[in-house]
């Protein structure tokens, strides 16, 4: 009897991406589903929440979750690795973590916040607004983050969320479509060059589009930016509509 699978039917012809996320987050995954080219694959696994990444203790117990999660999704073959987390990923110096994932796994790696500032480079956004649904704390880590790779925030607003403890992480995916896009027109600003929505559990996908034409500058979110980075890595250059000038210009 012949075979009747054909290469015709293989999956991830062009590239297979391989994708790290927190074990509360449920938006990533899905938006990356919505946004995937024809013929590349998603390719995931999960890793624990690491808060504490500026103390020496906290930096190697997340380089330790880090390279047992590059190394198991290597086993796959994969085009290019992905570690799908804002605040976890703002490390110092920027290419310090994706160097490691890529030594640790032989697999080209991408990290959210790596890629976050690769978008605003190739926007040539140096100042920007930001809507996040965190606590104080983080967002004035990310600020921080930012301003070291050369971008100014001229605007910063959070929902709150995780200033009781990390059991809140749960919340940010259940935020209602309306609140999020209330959100996020609050923190535009006559001097920001574009808008970034920050966080990988954070459901903005829909509003991009709209955003940007209702507010006339590009609108970054991590998970569009995270993608558009392991694309072109891969090598995949396609030109995605309705996904933000990021996706369909760069």
């Amino acid at each position: 009897m012949a075979n009747k699978f054909s290469s015709a039917t293989t999956y991830g012809q062009r590239a297979k991406l391989g994708l790290i996320v927190l074990p509360t987050n449920t938006v990533n995954e899905a938006e990356w589903q919505r946004m995937m080219p024809e013929g590349v694959t998603l390719h995931v696994t999960r890793m624990r929440l690491h808060e504490d990444i500026s103390s020496a203790a906290g930096k190697k117990a997340l380089y330790a979750d880090i390279e047992q999660a590059t190394s198991e999704l290597a086993e796959a073959g994969l085009s290019v690795i992905a570690y799908g987390c804002t605040a976890g990923s703002m490390v110092e110096p920027l290419d310090q973590l994706t160097d490691f994932m890529t030594s640790v796994s032989g697999v080209p790696s991408v990290t959210t916040a790596a890629s976050i500032i690769a978008a605003l480079r190739a926007l040539e956004a140096t100042k920007i607004s930001i809507a996040t649904p965190y606590h104080d704390t983080l967002n004035d880590h990310e600020v921080d983050f930012l301003s070291t790779n050369g971008v100014e925030t001229v605007k910063i607003a959070g929902l709150g969320i995780g200033a009781g403890g990390p059991h809140e992480y749960i919340q940010i995916a259940q935020v209602p479509a309306d609140e999020i896009k209330a959100h996020i027109l609050s923190v535009d600003h006559p001097e920001a060059q574009a808008i970034l929505i920050s966080c990988t559990d954070f459901p903005a996908l829909e509003l991009i589009a709209e955003l940007e034409d209702k507010l006339g500058k590009p609108v970054i979110t991590s998970n569009q930016a995270t993608l558009w980075a392991a694309l072109r890595v891969a090598g995949i250059a396609d030109r995605l509509e309705n996904l933000g000038r990021l996706l369909e210009e760069y």
